[in-house]
Order: structure tokens, then sequence, then C-alpha cells
């Protein structure tokens, strides 16, 4: 039985300097195989700078693990766009490119991307073309389950290609969706200009419920998630039957190590594990929002 890789995905909240560092270090001995640094929600977020993220993965590198720098999913000024040119510029890791500004900069300098969650590849042809960009792994949409998946990748091998790499989001809140308007900003009556980077005081998200007081969704800066936890482990025997080679892992406040352990466990067992999070109903073709055990 093949081993899936491990993957710590971007860190999607905003924490403070002293212990999103502590927490990379720490994850540096998990039975991870990448990590990826860098901020993909919010250019106002600043804890850690290009040049920190850049210097963090050199040091990280030194536990045998892939780095990779991730771009922001919404790039809307010149500022933010220099960002990204710095990333590609540094050389020594792959970029999980958000936006197609960043494939554009990896195909003219020649470096290996991952096609992250949001660039919304739908069809064979799309995965095709960003194949010859330079695209090496891809990280299908949240909404992309295993039907869609499934004849995407009878495409690609009726034309003769080969697959990408392929890495599955597995296990954390799901980023829905993006907008200029910061969602945080705005639920506490805030500017966008005038945030007071409030983010930091969330570190798992803002929760937002229903009417009826029921947990719905996360506010995240400019990004809404899903409110539940989602995991993908029960699925692993189809997952590996699909040809997916990465589990991505994203970073929540509390519990990562356990959660780490869990999938490294499960990744090597020959029956697939337990919930420890919601049902992934987009995987099964259904409504995102399914409790563990739903009917």
């Amino acid at each position: 039985m093949d081993t899936m890789k491990l993957s710590l995905g971007p860190l999607q909240y905003f924490w403070p300097r002293e212990r999103t560092l502590a927490f990379y270090r720490e994850a540096a001995q998990w039975p991870v195989d990448i990590i990826y640094l860098g901020e993909t929600v919010c250019s106002k977020r600043r804890e850690l700078g290009t040049r920190d993220w850049i210097a963090l993965a050199a040091e990280l590198a030194a536990s045998g693990k892939q780095m990779v720098l991730s771009s922001l999913a919404l790039i809307e000024a010149e500022s933010e766009l220099g960002v990204l040119q710095r990333l590609v510029d540094d050389g020594h890791c792959w970029i999980e490119a958000n936006d197609l500004s960043a494939v554009q900069l990896c195909r003219e300098r020649g470096v290996p991307f991952v096609a992250g969650p949001s660039l919304n590849i739908y069809n064979h042809h799309a995965l095709a073309l960003l194949m010859e960009d330079g695209l090496r792994r891809w990280v299908p949409g949240v909404e992309q389950g295993e039907v869609l998946l499934r004849e995407l990748r009878a495409a690609v091998l009726a034309d003769g290609r080969t697959m990408p790499e392929l890495e599955l989001i597995a296990f954390g809140r799901l980023p829905l969706a993006y907008s200029a308007r910061c969602f945080t900003a705005r639920a506490l009556d805030v500017a966008k200009d005038q945030c007071g980077f409030r983010c930091i005081d969330y570190p798992d998200g803002l929760p937002l419920a229903t009417r009826e007081g029921k947990p719905f969704l996360r506010i995240n800066g400019i990004q809404i998630q899903g409110e539940e936890i989602t995991d993908l482990g029960p699925e692993l025997p189809v997952l590996r039957e699909l040809g997916i080679g990465v589990l991505r892992l994203y970073p929540q406040a509390e519990g990562m190590a356990e959660v780490v352990a869990h999938f490294d466990l499960a990744r090597r067992s020959p029956t697939p594990p337990p919930h420890i999070g919601a049902r992934n109903g987009y995987w099964h073709g259904e409504p995102g929002m399914r409790p563990a055990g739903g009917a």
C-alpha cells in the first residue's frame, strides 16, 4: 500500500508573530511531508512579512520537509503583486498559486507551482494548460467532489496525459468565498482601512450564527469559511483509488499535533479511521453542511 503524504496547509487565520513562529517550529517535528507558508487571505496581516516567511521556509527546510510559499487568493493592488514577485524570485521553493497572476509569474520564471483551491479548475483542458505552465500539484476546490474528480481524471487519462500530483483538503474549515470587502471589519462596524487588525482576536475565525442561534459560518477577514471542521479521513480507501497523493490538513488554533498524529496513523493503516471532524457533504455531492454520522 502506497503511503500518502501529509501536508500542513497555509495558515488561514491571523496569529501573533511569536505564536505563529512557535507553531511552525513545533510542526517541523510532526510527521508531515509538506508545509505551506505565507499569507493567503489579507495583505494587511503583517505580523510576519515576506522576508520572514522566506526565512522561515529556509529554516524549516532543514527538517527535510518540502516547503511551499503560498500566495494571496485575491490580489487587488500593485503592492500585493510586488510581494508575490518577491516570493517567486526567491527561487528556493515551489509556489502555491492561488491567483492567476501567480501562475503567470511562475511561468515566466520557470518556477514549479501548486495550483491552489481558489484557482477554479473544472475541466481537463484547463488542467492541461496549467501543466504546460509549470503546474506540478493540484489542490481541487472545496466543492469539487468525488464524481467531478473521477470524471476529470478519466478525461485526462483518455487524452493520453498523466495527472499531476493530487492534494485534497482532508481536514479543516473549508474556505468558501473571498471578497474585496472585509467581513470581519463589517461585523465589528469598523472601516476596512481602519480595521485595527481585529482578526488577531479570533485565532479560529469569528463565529457567525443564524437568527435562530445555530452555528453557520466563520468570518475570517475577507474570507468566509464553513463552520464545521470537515474530515475526509474515513474516505481514504476511495481517495487512494482516485490517486490522491497528498492529504491537506489546515492549521487550527488547538490540537493540531493530535490531528497530524491521527492522519499519520490512518495513512499507514489498511482500515479507514473514525471521524474526528464533520462529514464533508461536498465530497458526496450533497449539501456542504452535514454532521458526522448524519443521514
